[in-house]
């Protein structure tokens, strides 16, 4: 099979249901009618909807939650024992990998450059996964830079959820797909699947070559260029990784791409033999809810059970349950110190903090310190316990990322990387306003039941 041939093959395996819409309305017109008459439009959508409400209801009704953590994890060692790098490496997760180099990216004038310039480079494969990915001229960038990788026969492998994508327009797929890459959309709505419509992949990854990866907070959009300047720039982070653990991360791509196309990578192209690259000990932690999603709650609240004297977070979205609030509130009561970085008036999403403000009272009252971020949106998502290990990747200390969304982070166990994540922590920190236990006592009387009913339903938000 000549690589023309096999590229229309890939893309045709890629593009399904991607047709442009007039096609897809012919095939329509075609096909929708009872009884040899055309259906009218409205009757059609009414069904639809009527199926959609059906199926929704059945799934929330009939569909097996995962089960939450009940059990309180006791302090019985610190990050600094061997027995936690043993509990993470043998408990929860694959081993830590001994070797590897983990570059901090901040905002997306850091950010996107690296990822355009590793794909740019690409001589075998690209695998692309992300929650995320808008249309702008970064959405651009991104499309042309896969589309010229894929006319030059590399195998680009894009999988975006369907939710978060779609503000993509077709225009943007269609270029990559007629480049001979696949793209596929994660869990696209099916009237007999209609239960997957909650449950996403909120992973960001990207591997080059089986051999450079990026994980982190970024999604493919306008809001994530620049430099955090203004309140339309947001302030994120990311990881360049290259190194023994990179293997991993292209597992955790081939664990959706399989579920999501039935197609298996393997060989030289996407895991060849990778070599010592740096110093710093790392695994790549995911999760998901055919396959435990409780491991990744599991594997924070570890972490913060294991702390010894610190715990700082940088997060997006914040609505921590019962069981994660007792562990904060146990570590301080050890003497921990606990700071938490949220998004403050800049946010995207008003339920969402609405919500997680619900959740600063116990915190604030244990003497934990939460700030929030004055300048922009702040969507970092980095866990940093005792100067000594971190957790960075996709995962919102939420029960959406707990139970719901498939989860990738990328923990790295070294004391100079973790001095790297505390020093931008601590220019976070010099941009934020502190939140005191005052004035979240003091606010007005609506917003707090405003905030405690948002709360209610802060497990769907």
């Amino acid at each position: 099979m000549s690589r023309a041939d096999a590229a229309g093959t890939r893309r045709a395996k890629g593009l399904r249901g991607m047709r442009p819409r007039y096609e897809i309305n012919k095939a329509l017109r075609r096909r929708v009618s009872i009884f040899g008459m055309p259906t009218p439009t409205g009757a059609i959508a009414a069904v639809v909807m009527a199926m959609l409400i059906a199926s929704t209801v059945w799934g929330i009704l009939f569909t097996r939650s995962p089960q939450a953590i009940t059990q309180q994890i006791e302090h019985r060692y610190d990050v600094a024992s061997p027995q936690f790098l043993r509990s993470m490496g043998v408990l929860l997760g694959p081993p830590l990998e001994p070797g590897n180099r983990v570059d901090t990216l901040v905002n997306g004038d850091q950010i996107f450059p690296a990822m355009l310039e590793a794909i740019r480079g690409a001589k075998r494969s690209v695998d692309f996964e992300s929650y995320i990915y808008w249309k702008g001229d970064i959405g651009k960038r991104f499309a042309d830079a896969l589309a010229e990788r894929a006319r030059a026969g590399v195998k680009v492998n894009v999988l975006l959820d369907w939710a978060g994508s779609h503000k993509m327009d077709q225009d943007t797929i269609n270029e990559i797909g007629r480049a001979g890459a696949v793209i596929v959309k994660y869990h696209r709505p099916q009237w007999y699947r209609l239960r997957h419509l909650n449950h996403r992949t909120h992973r960001k990854i990207l591997v080059v070559d089986g051999a450079i990866g990026f994980t982190g907070g970024v999604g493919i959009a306008d809001e994530w260029a620049g430099n955090a300047q203004d309140e339309k720039h947001w302030r994120d982070t990311h990881f360049r990784v290259e190194g023994p653990v990179v293997a991993q991360l292209q597992g955790a791509f081939n664990d959706n791409w399989t579920q999501a196309t039935g197609e298996v990578l393997h060989g030289d192209d996407y895991f060849p033999e990778l070599h010592r690259a740096g110093s710093s000990p790392a695994q790549m932690f995911k999760s998901s809810i055919e396959g435990g999603s409780e491991s990744m709650q599991l594997m924070y609240l570890l972490s913060i059970a294991a702390a010894k004297s610190s715990i700082d977070i940088s997060m997006a979205y914040f609505l921590p349950d019962e069981q994660t609030v007792a562990h904060i509130v146990k570590a301080r009561e050890r003497g921990v110190r606990v700071r938490v970085i949220l998004p403050g008036d800049h946010n995207d999403s008003r339920l969402v903090r609405a919500a997680s403000r619900a959740a600063y009272g116990r915190i604030l009252r244990a003497g934990g310190e939460i700030y929030e971020y004055d300048p922009t949106m702040f969507h970092c998502k980095v866990l940093v316990v005792d100067g000594r290990w971190v957790s960075v990747g996709s995962t919102n200390f939420d029960s959406r990322s707990f139970r719901l969304n498939d989860e990738a982070n990328l923990n790295v166990y070294d004391e100079q990387f973790a001095a790297r994540q505390l020093a931008q922590f601590e220019q976070d920190l010099s941009r934020s306003r502190r939140v005191t236990l005052e004035g979240w006592q003091s606010r007005p009387i609506w917003q707090k039941a405003w905030d405690h009913t948002v709360a209610f339903f802060g497990p769907e938000l």
